[in-house]
């Protein structure tokens, strides 16, 4: 058991420390624990919401957009933002220790998934650049040419994206693209959307706007649409098949066989199943041996080609597929989040950006940081009086939660963007004060078993038997009130919530892992074993009512009768 506690304290470290575990250097900035923003500084951004179409949003959109940003900056839900609404069309959010461009792209996205077939793909190029003959395009001179057969679909059901050759550089000119340039199928586009495939130019960042698109005509799903990718790969879309009303859930995870690249994962609800199915059958059945880039299912995301897979491998219609792109674990992470929680009813336009100041300051931090150092002081002290030798136990054991606490709040805010309050840090300490409560529990029962006479070995083991259960009840109780705390509360509210949660998982896994197996080992010394008066059980000071090591008992003596009783009898 204590092996075990180990090789997780040392897994804890190894995944904070992560790639810089032979840079000592980097060992500081790693062990930082995120502050909330009542102890550090942080970011406000307000948006202005939009509603589609014009008009003043409603105070159900405005609600339903606050619940599904909340989600999205809080990510696991332990972040300590807070987002609220200010006047009928206004909403301020407020995230610890971010810049404002990543609390903006975090919230203010719609996040509408879409899964469209390419139509027709070219490379951002000039005008003047020499084309090819209208009838017979050329497969190598398209960015989605298949260089190489793409990889089969993975188990949970997409393949990855066509490899591209060489784009020619975006000019800083009008750059348009001529319909012998593009590869794919000009006959199944319309003449509307051939003006607009003419006119885009990917090098613009405002290529949606110069097309002609505006409140988020890019997002309809029952029009061709022209987009453009990160590669500045312009294209022709058919309308969408399959949405993002159709997901039931988004996960971010690393790619399989990538050193830092991630992907998002999806799984789609019944009616989702069933079109990305029928629509992934109908492309591999007419394209997908064909070497076409109408084979290709471009990823929309809010208008934009995320990536474009080639369905070559068979019909994917098992209920899941991935999202590529070289995403960083960050940005995997946020559109995971975007896809899980929805998409918002409403578009924001960023009002105003300002930094924020610690509300309470880090003089706040200080004063509770030091009242519980004295606190924890005084505990130890009546510790050593009342418990003396078992005192040693329960201090190491205290010390052992409190290194699980601080390793866990660290993973969290590293991976989770978990950032500390002032709130959650009264929950730590508080519940700290738990953790204490299961040794005092098991220590008294101990003691008891020794007043009965049972040698130590023999008390650890009935006594452990008859406190666990008294332990593992009560940190029931309060795990099942913090989570219920944390479900109901918002705001720094659930910050301690969480924390008294996670401490009252830590106090199970270190009164099993370490306290109990110490008390064992610690039972075969001499100095626990056989009862020293500093050891905290000595039998004559407990009061037992007979010797340790199941010695028989002294029989009660019965007092002699006098002769005048023996005569009377």
């Amino acid at each position: 058991m204590l092996a075990l506690l180990v090789g997780i304290i040392v897994v804890m470290i190894l995944a904070i420390l992560g790639g810089d575990l032979a840079s000592p250097g980097n060992w500081h900035s790693n062990f930082r624990v995120h502050l909330g923003l009542d102890l550090t500084s942080g970011t406000t951004v307000a948006l202005q919401a939009v509603k589609p179409g014009g008009g003043t949003p409603t105070s159900a959109e405005m609600q339903q957009a606050i619940q599904i940003i909340n989600n999205r900056v809080n990510g696991a839900g332990v972040t300590e933002a807070q987002v609220v609404q200010q006047g009928s069309d206004i909403i301020n959010v407020s995230v610890p220790g971010q810049s404002a461009q990543a609390v903006v792209a975090k919230v203010s996205r719609t996040a509408e998934l879409q899964f469209r077939q390419v139509l027709l793909i070219a490379p951002n190029t000039s005008a003047t650049t020499p084309s090819p003959s209208p009838s017979s395009p050329s497969p190598s001179a398209s960015p989605s040419s298949k260089a190489s057969p793409s990889p089969s679909p993975s188990a949970s059901g997409a393949a990855s994206p066509s490899p591209t050759s060489a784009t020619p550089s975006p000019t800083a000119t009008s750059a348009t693209s001529t319909w012998q340039q593009a590869q794919g199928d000009p006959a199944l586009v319309s003449a509307p959307v051939k003006a607009q495939f003419d006119k885009l130019n990917c090098a613009s960042p405002n290529w949606q706007q110069e097309v002609g698109y505006t409140n988020g005509q890019y997002n309809n799903p029952h029009i061709q649409i022209v987009s453009c990718d990160s590669a500045h790969n312009k294209f022709v879309l058919d309308k969408a098949h399959v949405i993002g009303d159709m997901i039931a859930s988004a996960s971010a995870t690393p790619e399989p066989n990538s050193a830092s690249a991630w992907q998002v994962l999806l799984n789609f609800k019944g009616d989702g199943t069933k079109a990305f199915g029928d629509l992934t059958t109908t492309m591999y059945d007419k394209y997908g041996t064909s070497g076409s880039p109408l084979d290709d299912l471009a990823v929309v995301l809010d208008g934009s080609v995320v990536s474009f897979p080639a369905i070559n491998q068979g019909p994917i219609t098992g209920g899941q597929a991935q999202i590529t792109g070289n995403f960083s674990q960050n940005t995997a992470t946020t559109l995971a989040n975007q896809l899980s929680y929805g998409a918002l009813p409403l578009s924001f336009h960023q009002q105003s950006v300002q930094s924020v100041s610690p509300q309470l300051g880090r003089d706040q931090l200080t004063a509770g940081l030091i009242a519980a150092g004295l606190g924890l002081i005084l505990v130890v002290l009546y510790l050593l009086l009342y418990y003396r030798g078992l005192a040693i136990v329960a201090v190491a054991s205290l010390v052992i939660a409190g290194l699980l606490a601080y390793l866990s709040v660290i993973l969290l805010g590293k991976y989770q963007g978990f950032a500390l309050s002032l709130a959650g840090i009264a929950g730590l300490i508080v519940a700290i004060g738990i953790t204490a409560d299961s040794f005092v529990v098991f220590f008294e029962r101990l003691r008891d078993e020794v007043r009965d006479g049972r040698s130590l070995r023999a008390a650890v083991e009935h006594g452990w038997i008859r406190a666990r259960r008294t332990i593992l009840v009560s940190d029931t109780v309060s795990f099942l009130a913090a989570a219920l705390l944390y479900y109901f509360a918002i705001g720094s509210v659930r910050g301690f919530a969480f924390t008294l949660g996670l401490i009252t998982v830590i106090d199970v896994l270190v009164v099993f892992t370490f306290t109990k197996p110490v008390m064992t080992l610690l039972a075969r010394t001499k100095f626990f074993g056989q009862g020293h008066p500093m050891s905290g059980l000595d039998p004559k000071r407990l009061g037992a009512r007979a010797p340790w090591r199941a010695s028989p008992r002294t029989a009660a003596r019965v007092p002699a009768r006098t002769t005048t009783q023996a005569k009377e009898a």
